[in-house]
């Protein structure tokens, strides 16, 4: 059975005295409402990572970072490697973010050796991929997500392949309010799914493949009812526990 996952990206949020109250809150109310399926992961911004591994680990939940570096070591001033990453207690790394897309113009042979070095360091890659509006509008949706699916994870072995989750954002529903319907949702998830089992076959049956994109406590639901929606990859309602718990509690 696949697992199912709820991760909140902060993003660039919190004082370190805010992310301590939100991680222990989100600790708290876990503990009266515990997700009887889902696995929760939250992902703040590195400075706390290590705050962020010791609270969920004494509480039952999982953290992880939101980039890392595509060098293993040096002279990279600001930048954070896979193995700081893992050497704080953090299990998962989000890679390929829109935001990183757009911002930083990451192209998805960097990432691709992103996902290589996450593995090496035993860290869980969260690769993100998802088609602009205008690419939608085109009808272009599924050339896209499946170029960056291939360009990005292909060139894994059958075995490596198998400790990576997919989280599908389509880019025009991230931040702006709008949501993909439930039905966009699953169409597109079932595609990435088709993709992946024409090169690992079977075992893209395993691959825990996210929804992001405004996931919210009002819709978590009815997307996470969807057959080949595992979970989400939430932002704004992450940043606050009621909703983000309750996000957690939605199968």
């Amino acid at each position: 059975m696949r697992k199912k996952i709820v991760a909140g990206n902060w993003k660039m949020n919190k004082t370190f005295v805010e992310a301590e109250d939100l991680m222990f809150n989100i600790a708290d109310l876990l503990k009266e409402n515990r997700p009887a399926v889902a696995e929760v992961l939250v992902c703040p911004p590195a400075l706390y990572l290590e705050l962020a591994s010791d609270i969920s680990r004494e509480n039952g939940f999982f953290c992880g970072a939101q980039n890392m570096s595509e060098h293993e070591s040096g002279a990279y001033t600001g930048e954070i490697s896979a193995a700081m990453i893992a050497s704080t207690g953090a299990q998962y790394v989000i890679i390929g973010h829109s935001e990183r897309r757009t911002y930083f113009g990451e192209k998805d042979s960097l990432l691709a050796t992103k996902i290589s070095l996450a593995l090496k360091h035993s860290l869980i890659p969260i690769y993100c991929c998802g088609e602009v509006l205008a690419e939608r509008e085109s009808g272009k949706h599924f050339e896209v997500v499946g170029s960056q699916v291939s360009q990005a994870l292909f060139h894994l072995s059958a075995d490596e392949f198998e400790k990576v989750v997919v989280a599908y954002e389509p880019v025009w529903a991230i931040g702006t309010g709008r949501t993909a319907s439930p039905e966009q949702a699953q169409e597109m998830h079932a595609y990435i799914r088709k993709v992946l089992a024409g090169k690992f076959g079977d075992k893209a049956n395993n691959t825990t493949i996210l929804y992001g994109g405004s996931c919210n406590a009002a819709n978590a639901r009815e997307l996470f009812s969807n057959p080949d929606v595992d979970g989400g990859l939430i932002g704004g309602a992450s940043l606050k526990a009621d909703d983000f718990v309750k996000i957690a509690n939605s199968f």
